[in-house]
């Protein structure tokens, strides 16, 4: 029985190293890559941003006795713009007199100036007065001792002030009802 044993392992040993010269390979690979990617972006705007824009004051000649202010507000339901411009009325004084003192009228220049009121006081104190109705000098002054109410009055100063408060006080309301929106 070892020897049957032993000539079948021969056998198969010989089988074995027979194939062995020979290898075949035979492989298929079969691959299907479906790549199906759907993306929807969507952005829908149901309204423009708000803006409320100020209006410009365009004021770029150094020769121009104005002041330019604007201003704006906005919130999501309603805005408001404004502005305006604010005369400086002794710049305009200062301007005609240097004017008047260019086209060599150096009297009415003066005058001018005199209708302020801390021209004025200034050159009464300075013993020269302001001329007035065609005097100068000691006649001038004769005129405005005798008539104290033709003297210019002091200027408001209030105005401007006064002007700023009721804005400021307005945008106060304003604002306040804007938050109440």
């Amino acid at each position: 029985m070892t020897k049957k044993l032993a000539m079948l392992l021969f056998v198969m040993n010989s089988l074995a190293f027979a194939q062995s010269d020979v290898i075949v390979t035979d492989s298929t690979s079969k691959s299907t890559v479906d790549s199906r990617s759907t993306s929807i972006n969507e952005t829908t705007v149901k309204s423009p941003p708000p803006s409320a824009i100020s209006p410009s004051m365009n004021i770029l000649n150094n020769d121009i006795c104005t002041t330019g202010v604007s201003g704006s507000v906005q919130t999501q339901i309603l805005g408001f713009s404004g502005g305006t411009t604010i005369r400086d009325l002794n710049c305009e004084r200062l301007k005609l007199a240097k004017n008047l003192f260019d086209m060599g009228m150096k009297v009415a220049a003066v005058s001018t100036l005199c209708q302020d009121r801390r021209v004025f006081d200034a050159m009464m104190n300075a013993g020269t007065p302001c001329p007035v109705d065609g005097k100068i000098g000691a006649e001038a002054k004769q005129v405005w001792d005798s008539n104290p109410e033709r003297a210019p009055t002091q200027e408001k100063k209030d105005d401007n002030t006064s002007f700023w408060q009721k804005t400021t006080f307005g945008l106060g309301i304003f604002s306040l009802l804007l938050l109440l929106l």
